[in-house]
């Protein structure tokens, strides 16, 4: 006997060389092949009719087409098996990498990490803890900086503003172990000093952004060695590190060619000779800043050098006179913002000279600045490039200066009238009606903003009163 299988045309198996059981031998046509048998499915259709007895295929084994032989209810068809759910796990792990990649530090670390021993190996992807973000965190330790430094070298860039538990030590572990170290933020670690800055510097000579503003301790001698180890630094922000000089910031100007940005806020000590050491030696410089330094239109001036100029903040310069800033418009082409609030010398003719000049401005800040309606008016009529004016606290500003900028200009996206006291609210209310293309800024339509966006958000105010 040999085995038929379903269908015409096939080949026979060959004879089974096991020697038969007494079993076999009471059902010698059903056992005369004990070949292993192969699951019979039958198609959904013919289900039924097999659960039924009739219109199935017969059993692997019967004798002949009599139907004879024993027959196992294993034997009948079989209804499909449904398919197998899906699972997330089964992406290849670059396109789970992805997914987490969106995720926030807290959501990797507190959530996702927990799902499964998968997903907390690839939250420890190193590409996860190349750019680290810890501020504000005051569980952060110079214990947990060093494990997280020691697990991860490739480290490029981290954030620990508002650490208050992380020390120099720390900083100085941080530094040894992430060579690579490109973009240091520490705003407001005043438990920090020189001892930190001189080992990052030392430690990362590819550091290109330092930003450690409202650091107490920090003084010149931790800038002296950004100055002369660092010479790809791109970005500094030493912004209220009172004890920072004209002699630290020399340094840097000299040693550290390519930087594009600097920012400093309330540095007494740093005056003219820093503005002019930098716009000697850094011709690519793009960003300044010197809001409340103790600098005046003398060391202003120099700025006119910079050619690649396109942002400039000049807040509360006490010193700074109207001819000073035309000539840096004039001159600096590409400048497109423009920060002259609280600097009371600044008037309406300065303002016109900017509205012509700044072919590229689109950003002019004046709040508490000595100007009229004639300033909004000449931004109006000559500027066709200006998208933002704030002229807060002006108090000369009236009704007809803010009607006739938003009725001329072709430009203007924002105004801000913040405690204009000229500034009628009916007037503002009506503008807002007549240009929904610029967001006008009053105490009124500020909080109606914010509201609009609270309820957009899906609040409801509790209309309930106290028992």
């Amino acid at each position: 006997m040999v085995c038929k299988r379903k269908g015409t045309g096939l080949p026979a198996c060959p004879p089974c060389k096991q020697p038969r059981c007494a079993a076999a031998a009471a059902e010698p046509e059903a056992s005369a092949c004990q070949c292993p048998r192969e699951a019979q499915v039958c198609d959904l259709p013919a289900a039924a009719g097999c659960a039924a007895g009739g219109g199935g295929v017969p059993a692997r084994g019967a004798a002949g087409d009599s139907g004879g032989g024993g027959e196992h209810p294993g034997d009948y068809c079989r209804e499909p098996l449904p398919p197998p759910a899906l699972d997330i796990n089964q992406l290849p792990p670059s396109i789970l990498l992805k997914i987490f990649s969106n995720l926030s530090l807290n959501e990797r670390c507190l959530s996702a990490s927990l799902v499964c021993k998968y997903w907390r190996d690839l939250c420890l992807d190193f590409q996860f803890w190349k750019q680290l973000d810890l501020s504000s965190r005051q569980q952060v330790t110079d214990e947990l900086l060093e494990k997280i430094a020691s697990r991860s070298q490739n480290i490029t860039e981290i954030n620990i503003s508002d650490c208050r538990n992380v020390s120099d030590t720390g900083v100085c572990i941080l530094a040894i172990k992430c060579p690579g170290l490109l973009r240091y933020t520490a705003y407001r670690c005043k438990q920090l000093s020189d001892t930190s800055i001189i080992a990052v510097a030392s430690q990362c000579p590819l550091l290109q952004k330092v930003h450690v503003g409202n650091q107490d301790k920090l003084t010149d001698e931790g800038l002296k060695q950004l100055g002369s180890k660092c010479r790809e630094l791109k970005d500094i922000h030493f912004g209220q590190c009172y004890k920072i000089s004209d002699e630290g910031m020399v340094i840097i100007a000299k040693g550290c060619l390519k930087l594009q940005r600097i920012y400093m806020q309330e540095n007494k000590l740093v005056t003219d000779k820093s503005v002019k050491a930098f716009a000697e030696h850094c011709p690519e410089l793009q960003y300044v800043g010197f809001m409340g330094c103790s600098v005046t239109s003398k060391g202003v001036i120099h700025l006119t050098n910079l050619r690649n100029l396109s942002s400039l903040d000049l807040r509360h310069i006490t010193e700074l006179d109207n001819e000073t800033v035309m000539e840096i418009v004039k001159r600096c082409k590409n400048l497109n913002s423009l920060n002259l609030c609280l600097n009371w010398i600044i008037n309406d003719r300065c303002v016109e000279v900017i509205a012509k000049e700044g072919r590229n401005l689109k950003e002019l800040y004046l709040v508490s600045c000595k100007i009229t309606d004639y300033a909004l008016i000449a931004i109006g009529r000559y500027s066709m490039t200006i998208e933002t004016v704030d002229v807060g606290w002006c108090k000369e500003i009236t009704d007809n200066g803010a009607t006739q900028i938003a009725q001329s200009s072709k430009s203007l996206r924002y105004l801000g009238l913040m405690r204009c006291d000229q500034v009628n609210e009916a007037t503002v209310e009506q503008l807002v009606q007549q240009y929904p293309h610029i967001t006008f800024s009053t105490v009124l339509q500020d909080c109606k903003r914010t509201l609009e966006r609270a309820y957009q958000m899906g609040w409801t105010p509790n209309m309930s009163t106290a028992s």
